[in-house]
């Protein structure tokens, strides 16, 4: 468990500022998968701006290009800023996909995951996107997790260090991955843990109604 405070720095600068974290939007992603973290982390910042705390976090939609994407059922998407323009992040959300095959054939798009990744100090994924995290080089040598279903298929990878099931969130230092669907909202909780800290994770559990999650799996 860990009570860092964003803006932390080696040296033990802890001046307040605010977090940055890009949420990747593309076509098939799961709604759930973004919409989770994406809710979480935003009224975290709401409660944040309520207690004039200067720990803020900054929410922001990436996408390849401009968009609209639509997400698996249809439902239209539009990122706020395409990939190639977004600056350094705290840290990155990759949803997941139904449709596996048709997102890692997406060169594209896995050059995305990876491009976006090398500008965020924590790479994170929901569900099945840890196949593009892997697709990408970024599980190498690294426990995750995804949707039971799909560990098996995650497992067999040889691009990926450890398979863990039976885990909501694991935590493996500067890549941290969560199971299906509903995980994305302990993703965020946790996420929020790690960038400002344990309080404000379980205030925004609270006013979320969903429960503070236990510590991650590493």
């Amino acid at each position: 468990m860990s009570s860092r405070r964003a803006g932390a720095t080696p040296g033990g600068d802890a001046t307040p500022r605010h977090a940055t974290v890009g949420l990747l939007v593309y076509d098939g992603c799961d709604l759930l998968d973004l919409g989770g973290p994406y809710e979480v982390l935003l009224t975290a910042d709401r409660l944040q701006a309520r207690a004039d705390d200067p720990r803020r976090i900054e929410v922001v939609t990436l996408g390849c290009g401009q968009g609209p994407y639509r997400a698996y059922g249809g439902l239209g998407l539009v990122p706020g800023t395409p990939v190639t323009d977004v600056g350094r992040l705290d840290a990155v959300v990759v949803p997941g996909t139904i449709e596996v095959a048709v997102a890692l054939a997406d060169d594209a798009l896995v050059t995305a995951v990876r491009e976006v990744a090398a500008r965020a100090a924590l790479v994170t994924s929901v569900c099945t996107g840890s196949f593009l995290l892997a697709a990408a080089g970024l599980l190498d040598g690294h426990a995750a997790t995804t949707h039971h279903e799909d560990l098996p298929a995650l497992a067999a990878r040889a691009d990926v260090g450890r398979a863990v099931a039976g885990a909501r969130v694991v935590d493996d230092g500067a890549v941290i991955t969560a199971g299906g669907l509903s995980c994305g909202l302990d993703l965020g909780l946790h996420l929020v843990r790690r960038l400002v800290d344990d309080d404000l994770a379980a205030a925004t559990a609270r006013q979320v109604a969903h429960p503070f999650p236990p510590p991650a799996d590493g």
